[in-house]
């Protein structure tokens, strides 16, 4: 893990990577788990019976499960000492260009795209690209904004 001390230190980080996190394990009972809360269930996700005969060979992950692991993920990279607390504001632009299959490890890769400091903290923007081990595309690039309060 990468640590910051303070805003002027993290700043000094704008366009670069900041590193990755450890590998996970996407099960199936996050899956389910995920459809439940979001009422989300449709077969490709849930129905490990019919999504063997399916186009991925098995279920795969919704792609707002994956991004909401991204603060998961994104903690096992970097921190930033000081803050009183830092809050997700948004996201600039989502894309999932390849699926997760249940079973699949995957882990994140962040870059500090921009940091805008104020009075009060600071807000961040962080591209985050979720890569699948031994997949040939990314299987979620988000571009999150954050807000660092000191």
């Amino acid at each position: 893990m990468q640590r910051f001390h303070g805003l002027d230190e993290f700043e000094q980080a704008v366009g670069a990577h900041l590193g990755y996190s450890e590998w996970h394990t996407v099960t199936q009972q996050q899956i389910d788990l995920f459809a439940e809360a979001t009422g989300d269930h449709q077969w490709i996700h849930v129905d490990q019976d019919r999504a063997a005969s399916g186009p991925f060979g098995a279920t795969i992950a919704h792609g707002y499960l994956t991004l909401s692991l991204v603060p998961k993920l994104v903690g096992e990279i970097y921190k930033v000492d000081g803050l009183r607390m830092g809050v997700n504001y948004g996201s600039n632009k989502v894309r999932f260009p390849s699926p997760v299959p249940v079973g699949s490890k995957i882990r994140a890769g962040a870059e500090l795209v921009a940091l805008t400091q104020g009075a009060n903290g600071a807000q961040a923007t962080v591209r985050v690209t979720i890569e699948r081990d031994g997949g040939d595309k990314p299987v979620c690039v988000a571009e999150t904004v954050s807000v660092l309060a000191h």
